[in-house]
């Protein structure tokens, strides 16, 4: 008979093993075995089509996986579908924002706000009786520099605005663990430092596991804690961001591409 576990036992926030997905004989993802630590911003990197994405939809739920095994603080949550993955602490900000376009961004954050209340107050009524709840959608409000669009339908706002609506949303839900599927993507130079300032206040808590698939490298090296690059769907490496930088393999497989791309574009 097993033994029960110890309560010392220490477990990885996320961990996945042997995760693998195929789509019509292709492996996608390919035997991933990663464990990520609380306090940690571990970024997943990688060419275009090398697997992040997928990797990312495993782990939340939004794809099954043709083998292996997702864990959440020891306890496997494989089988578990997306609401329930959410429900138990596994944030996810999208490569394409996933707002509510019709509600104004106030709306939007006091949605995210009032799921994480334990009331059955209707929305009318929560709003009216619940003070703390107004203060509190408004400081993430704040936070993501909106306050001039409260108002304002999401559908409304640009690009830029809707990726940060997005990640104060996720901030909302006070998720354990953050996801982040290229936060930065289709944003203004201008429009950047926010988003990131946002991933920089959750990381400081120190209490949050983060996941950050992004492709501009000063973005990764002003975050990341480690870096976990993927092509064709498999680890090829990880480790700390000077290391895996610095790596043969990562140069050929993310950075020579990437200058690959750069001389095509000039000819």
């Amino acid at each position: 008979m097993d033994s029960a576990p110890n309560i010392a036992d220490h477990y990885p926030v996320i961990e996945t093993k042997g995760l693998s997905v195929s789509f019509g004989g292709h492996l996608a993802v390919s035997d991933v075995s990663c464990c990520f630590e609380e306090g940690t911003l571990t970024a997943i990197v990688g060419p275009n089509g090398a697997g992040k994405t997928t990797y990312f939809n495993l782990i939340s739920g939004q794809l099954k996986s043709t083998s292996g095994q997702v864990f959440l603080n020891g306890e496997e949550i494989t089988q578990y579908p997306v609401a329930r993955r959410a429900q138990c602490g596994i944030g996810r900000a999208f490569q394409l924002t996933n707002l509510f376009p019709e509600l104004s961004v106030q709306e939007n954050i006091r949605l995210a706000v009032q799921s994480m209340a334990k009331t059955r107050d209707s929305f009318l009524t929560l709003w009216s009786s619940h003070k703390d709840l107004i203060v509190k959608a408004d400081h993430f409000l704040e936070l993501a520099g909106l306050e001039q669009y409260a108002k304002a339908n999401a559908s409304t706002l640009s690009h830029g605005n809707q990726r940060k609506l997005e990640v104060a949303i996720l901030m909302a839900l006070e998720p354990r663990v953050y996801m982040f599927d290229e936060p930065t993507a289709g944003m203004s130079v201008d429009e950047v430092p926010i988003v990131l300032d946002l991933i920089k206040r959750v990381k400081s808590e120190g209490n949050k596991t983060i996941l950050l698939v992004e492709h501009k490298l000063d973005v990764i090296r002003s975050l990341a804690d480690r870096i976990v690059v993927l092509n064709n769907g498999e680890v090829v490496a990880d480790g700390d961001p000077t290391t895996v930088m610095a790596s043969d393999i990562v140069r050929e497989a993310y950075l020579g591409r990437a200058r690959q791309d750069r001389v095509g574009t000039a000819k």
